[in-house]
C-alpha cells in the first residue's frame, strides 16, 4: 500500500509463459498488494506457470475474447478486489515493472488520476527496437489525435497504464471494443469525463518473445484510432454521442 491505499498490478497475459517469471519477479512487492493474472486460453502453459510462480487471482478464459476482452476481466477483478490503484502491465516483459512504484506514487498522492508509461518522451523509442513503420505511424496518429481531441500526450499507444479506482468506477471500459483499440477508447473515455493524465518516460524493448500485432492488424488497429478520435470529436462539438461516451 500507499498512503493505505491498495495497489493491485493486472497482467492481461496471452502465451506469456517465457516472460512471465522475469516480469512477475521485478514487481515491487513493498508496495503492491495484489497480482491479478488473466489467461487469454493460451495455447501455452502461461496459467500454470503462473500458478507455479504463486499468483493467487488467475483467470483463464474458455475462448479467446482479444486484448480489451481480456483488459475488462482484468479490471473487473482487481475492483472486485477493491483496489484503490491499479497498474496494468503486459507479462511479455516489453515494458520493466520498476516504473510502478513511480506510477503508483503520482496517483497516491493525489496528483493525477492516470499515468501511463510513454516510449515515445526521450529518444529511446527506436533505440529500443521499435520498427521504423511503427514509429512513424505511432507519430502520424498521436498528432492526430492530439489535434482531434485537443490534447498534448506524447503518445496514445503504450499498453502500460495505471488507474485510480475513480477512474475505473466512472469510465464505462466494458462497452468497449474486445480488440486491441479498447486502449484509444479507453483514454477517450478518460478525457471526455475530465480527468488528466501523467506522463513518464518508458524504455522501449523490443524481442522475439514480446507481443506485438502485424502490419495487416497494424492497418486495422490504426484506422480504428482514427474513428475513436473523430467519435471524439464530433461528441465534443454536440453533433454525435457514441455509446461509448454515453453517460
Amino acid at each position: 500500500m500507499i498512503n493505505n491505499q491498495k495497489i493491485v498490478v493486472v497482467l492481461p497475459a496471452y502465451n506469456a509463459s517465457k516472460t512471465l517469471e522475469q516480469t512477475y519477479n521485478e514487481i515491487p512487492f513493498d508496495i503492491v498488494d495484489d497480482v491479478v493474472l488473466v489467461d487469454d486460453n493460451s495455447l501455452d502453459n502461461t496459467s500454470e506457470e503462473a500458478s507455479r510462480l504463486g499468483i493467487k487471482n488467475i483467470i483463464k478464459h474458455d475462448e479467446n475474447k482479444g486484448y480489451g476482452g481480456n483488459q475488462k476481466t482484468c479490471y473487473n477483478k482487481a475492483l472486485e478486489l477493491d483496489a484503490d490503484i491499479v497498474i496494468m502491465l503486459h507479462p511479455d516483459y516489453q515494458y520493466t515493472p520498476k516504473l510502478i512504484h513511480s506510477m503508483s506514487y503520482i496517483i497516491a498522492n493525489g496528483l493525477y488520476d492516470v499515468v501511463i508509461a510513454s516510449r515515445i518522451l526521450g529518444k529511446g523509442a527506436l533505440k529500443g527496437g521499435m520498427p521504423l513503420y511503427k514509429y512513424i505511424a505511432n507519430r502520424f496518429l498521436t498528432l492526430t489525435q492530439n489535434i482531434l481531441m485537443n490534447q498534448k500526450l506524447s503518445e496514445y499507444h503504450t499498453g502500460y497504464r495505471a488507474f485510480s479506482k475513480k477512474v475505473l468506477q466512472t469510465v464505462k471500459y466494458n462497452d468497449n471494443s474486445d480488440d486491441f483499440v479498447f486502449d484509444n477508447e479507453f483514454l477517450a473515455q478518460v478525457f471526455d469525463k475530465n480527468f488528466e493524465i501523467a506522463e513518464i518516460t518508458c524504455p522501449t524493448k523490443y524481442f522475439e518473445e514480446a507481443s506485438s500485432i502485424n502490419l495487416s492488424r497494424s492497418i486495422t488497429y490504426g484506422l480504428g484510432v482514427l474513428r475513436v478520435s473523430f467519435l471524439y470529436f464530433v461528441n465534443k462539438i454536440g453533433l454525435y454521442k457514441a455509446k461509448i461516451f454515453q453517460q
